[in-house]
């Protein structure tokens, strides 16, 4: 049992970096996103980007396919 690899302890620690790590890529992201949103005065969008955490996926996507600035 002593080579099980979350035993003792372990899983908190990897549970501990993969949030630290989701948090450091997601976190730019969803900022370029929100304030892309703000800019172009999307209140659904702004509202979607905020609450909805998709590890920046829809951060991303939003930023290079739906943010086209408005003339």
């Amino acid at each position: 049992m002593d080579k099980f690899i979350f035993a003792q302890g372990q899983f908190p620690n990897v549970f501990f970096w993969f949030t630290v790590i989701a948090v450091a890529w997601s976190l730019p992201w969803k900022g370029v996103a929100l304030w892309k949103a703000a800019q172009n005065r999307d209140r659904c969008w702004f509202v979607a980007l905020l609450l909805i955490n998709t590890l920046a996926m829809l951060d991303i996507l939003y930023t290079y396919v739906w943010s086209k600035k408005k003339k």
